[in-house]
């Protein structure tokens, strides 16, 4: 007797009571299957990515392509907040500027800009538990109404504090769906291409930028708001019609549903009841076998998962990606370029949009830590040689020889630095939580690993040009170099490559003992 068939057979005998989905333990960790007959993999004889894709896998990939898009539709309005100030602020603080009624001041300006951190980091922590309550899709859907309620507040501003007010309550719907997203796309993709669906995220948030700004250069300020108001609303309309999470809706014990929605996303010619059972075994062995969320949170795996998802994200924003993007007009200008500033960030844009495009082709072939690896290495390099332009021209001049034979290298710096960032270390810290933690704990992590970016965020966007000042553009560039000589040995020696793994086999990557999460064969059958 499967699974599936053991549990229905409870739930008609009424000895079934849906409590919720919590971590299990008993004699130690049982997690979702018991281990074979001395505990290890090679008893078992099949992996889990076997037990979940069965051989000869038939499976749709394009229903699952087109649910992630739909998702992300949520990332390309979080992009455009996130792209609006660079064309829009600077307008907008100007003294003859006639796009709001009232004037805005740089300080005020400056607060215009970055309250979007704020309102994001506030956020992130909430939305894991209110998705973890009504659901990954229900969660994206509600958050429609914030975003266009940030739009329209914008758009319409009458006073300062207005303005202020939509940026903040943008950030929160754009910082929600930076933990949604990722969760919802982690658990409707099959092993073999969830890093590529995992990586849309970031490329939709790319794209949006681009889109900020391409449009918001040469539109007036107005045009450009309402267009923004639009992307919530199509996100809506079209993320309305993709099916839930197959993992929330067993944990919330709606088996059919469940079902249905693997066969929207798998195709009908798939063997969805193994998958199914799958799910199944893991929610009836934590419903049977409760641990608080203090034991599970600090279980080995859990730990490491934690400290990776945390530093990832502290690696991506002290890479210097912002000191590259604010120093833009003066790389091309040092470079010889004639080229306006808006014309320079949109070079940027595309640049940002094409190498993580293809990081998104690669990532399921090439695995995520040689992405990773190079990333951070190319960086280091990269932010070396931008520390070493900007300090001789610092201290000889924009005329002196040695600054003029090398006013190719910022350039060359600028672009490789953009492409290693788009293709490592841009999209995949955010699918890490999706990947490497358990669904009882992915809210958590997911939802505190993106506070505590958009806390750095906000943090070294609001200290940037002080510390540039204090210390100097080529010192702040070594800085980043360093930092990212660190993340290197970080990734090198303690992330481990997901490529293709299953969730169970990644627990044993991070630590987990065998009979933490395997289950017999025979049970399968």
């Amino acid at each position: 007797m499967n699974a599936f068939e053991r549990r229905r057979r409870k739930e008609d005998e009424c000895s079934y009571v849906n409590s919720g989905f919590v971590m299990t333990e008993k004699n130690g960790w049982t997690g979702n299957m018991p281990p074979g007959p001395n505990g290890a993999m090679a008893d078992v004889g099949v992996s889990q990515a076997e037990l979940v894709e069965p051989r000869g896998d038939n499976a749709r990939k394009l229903p699952q392509y087109i649910a992630a898009l739909s998702a992300t539709l949520g990332a390309l309005a979080a992009g455009s907040m996130l792209g609006w100030s660079s064309p829009v602020v600077f307008k907008i603080t100007q003294d003859n500027s006639t796009d709001y009624d009232f004037d805005i001041s740089t300080s005020q300006g400056d607060w215009v800009s970055s309250l979007v951190n704020l309102g994001a980091a506030g956020v992130c922590f909430p939305i894991g538990l209110v998705m973890d309550a009504i659901g990954r899709k229900t969660t994206m859907l509600l958050l429609v109404l914030p975003f266009t309620l940030g739009w329209l507040l914008i758009t319409f501003a009458t006073n300062v504090g207005m303005l202020m007010a939509g940026r903040f309550i943008t950030g929160v719907a754009g910082g929600a769906f930076c933990v949604t997203a990722p969760a919802y796309t982690s658990e409707i993709a099959q092993d073999s291409i969830r890093g590529t669906l995992g990586s849309y995220f970031q490329l939709m948030v790319t794209v949006g930028i681009l889109f900020a700004y391409a449009v918001g250069s040469y539109t007036s300020v107005f045009v450009f708001n309402i267009l923004c108001t639009i992307i919530p609303v199509i996100f809506g309309a079209i993320f309305f019609f993709m099916p839930e999470s197959p993992s929330f809706l067993v944990v919330k014990g709606k088996d059919a549903e469940a079902k249905e929605a693997l066969i929207r996303l798998r195709g009908r010619n798939y063997d969805v009841d193994t998958e199914l059972n799958v799910l199944l075994q893991k929610a009836e062995d934590a419903r049977n076998n409760p641990v608080s969320f203090g034991s599970a949170i600090t279980k080995k795996s859990a730990v490491k998962a934690l400290i990776i998802c945390y530093a990832l994200m502290l690696f991506q924003q002290f890479s210097g990606i912002n000191a590259v993007i604010f120093n833009t007009s003066a790389i091309f200008d040092s470079a010889g370029a004639t080229i306006e500033a808006a014309i320079a960030t949109i070079i940027i844009g595309v640049i940002q949009v094409v190498a993580t495009f293809t990081a998104s082709l690669i990532v399921d072939k090439l695995g995520r830590r040689i992405l990773l690896l190079s990333s951070t290495l190319l960086m280091c390099l990269c932010s070396t040689a931008l520390g070493v332009f900007f300090f001789l021209k610092d201290e000889h001049g924009d005329d002196a020889a040695i600054v003029q034979n090398i006013s190719w290298l910022p350039l060359l710096a600028l672009s490789v630095f953009i492409i290693a960032f788009s293709i490592g270390m841009g999209p995949i810290p955010w699918m890490m939580a999706g990947e490497l933690c358990l669904i009882d704990i992915k809210a958590f992590v997911g939802s505190t690993a993106g506070t505590f970016n958009w806390l750095l965020s906000f943090t070294v966007t609001s200290t940037f040009n002080s510390l540039n000042s204090a210390i100097g553009a080529g010192q702040v560039f070594w800085m980043f170099a360093a930092i990212m000589l660190v993340g290197f040995l970080f990734i090198f020696f303690v992330i481990p490559e997901t490529k293709g793994k299953s969730f169970d086999e990644i627990q044993l990557l991070l630590g987990a003992e065998p009979q933490q999460t395997l289950t017999t064969v025979d049970e399968k059958k």
